[in-house]
Order: C-alpha cells, then structure tokens, then sequence
C-alpha cells in the first residue's frame, strides 16, 4: 500500500463501514490497528478525550469495553453520544464516526469478558476506575484479595464492566496529501442512505 495514496469519493464503498473494514486492513501495518481516541462529553457539553481499544466491529457500529461507572460511563449516561477517531499514521489516513452511543447487550459483555486473560478480569473488578486511589499498594492488595477470592474458579464479569456500541450517523475519511492538500470524505446519514461528498481539506 503507497503511502499518502489518492482518494476520492468515487473510490469509496457506497457503506462507511465496508470502507472503513478496508482501510482497517490496510492498517495492519501499524504496531496496534485498535487503539482510537473516544470522546465524551457532559450535559453541558464539556468534552472529555482518552484512548481506548477498538474491540468491536460490524456492519453498522463501532465499539468498545470499559467500566461502566468510570468518567466516560456517566458521561455517556447522561450525554449518549460520542466519537471515536481512529488514526494510521504510516498511511497518512484518519477516519472520524459520531453518533449515538448505547450499552451492549450483557450476553455480549459476558463473552468477550470470557475471552479477556485472567489478569484483565481481576483487573475489571480491582479498580474503581477514574475513583481517587490513595497509592499504588492499595490497588495491589485489591488484586490480591481478588485473585485469593477467585481461586479455583471462573471470574464473572461484574455487573459494573461492559461494551458499548457506537452506531455513527456520520463519517469521515481523511487521507493526507502532499502540501496539506488532504482529501476529505464525508458519510452523513439521510434515513437509510448514505449521502458521500467531498469536501475542501
């Protein structure tokens, strides 16, 4: 794959998802394809950004795992929106999605929780996640106590930890180009179709 290779609307899969699942592919030259930016915001509009993992993907939504109860899951409690922006940087490309945000079903959860390493599942039910911690050997003697209390046995997945799913209602691709001149691809959904423009860099 070229880098900064040319892209134009009449490139593209009339479905944002079917082009992203190529673009995705293309990036399997990255060290890590599933690390994306999410953003959240409150009522009041303040957004909030951090990295997560890309640990879900179909034909028509986008998703991630995490603690329900952390900043990211109030906020989007209370604000279910969000966007998640994935970066390749050896190919020059960044594809944008916003739209509505919800959990995913617990069956869901319940079998990528399954697959997660034991470590991952302690993990998921030692942190308090975005709550204050008073050292690191707190956090420590919660796993401890974990591992002892699981020994011998499966870990469940707490009720607190579990996936959600982006459906977008927009999405851009954008390639770079020599002299800034990128190209800029948007999806905007209209009822069951997908409209796709072109727009200046």
């Amino acid at each position: 794959m070229a880098r900064w290779a040319p892209f134009d609307a009449a490139d593209c899969d009339p479905d944002p998802m079917v082009q992203f699942a190529r673009w995705f592919d293309e990036g399997a030259v990255m060290v890590d394809r599933e690390v994306v930016a999410l953003v959240t915001s409150t009522p009041e509009g303040r957004p909030s950004a951090r990295m997560v993992l890309l640990r879900h993907r179909d034909a028509t939504s986008i998703g991630w795992y995490t603690n329900y109860e952390s900043v990211k899951g109030r906020q989007l409690g209370a604000n279910p929106h969000g966007a998640v922006l994935w970066y390749c940087e050896p190919l020059g490309r960044q594809v944008r999605f916003e739209g509505p945000v919800a959990p995913m079903r617990p069956d869901e959860s319940d079998a990528y929780f399954a697959a997660r390493p034991r470590g991952h599942q302690i993990g998921a039910h030692a942190s308090l996640q975005s709550e204050p911690l008073t050292s690191r050997a707190e956090l420590e003697a919660r796993v401890s106590a974990l591992e002892a209390s699981f020994a011998g046995r499966e870990v469940p997945r707490p009720a607190h930890w579990g996936g959600y799913r982006l459906t977008p209602t927009f999405v851009e691709f954008w390639q770079q180009r020599a002299d800034r001149l990128h190209d800029r691809v948007w999806y905007t959904r209209v009822g069951d179709d997908w409209r796709i423009e072109r727009h200046y860099p």
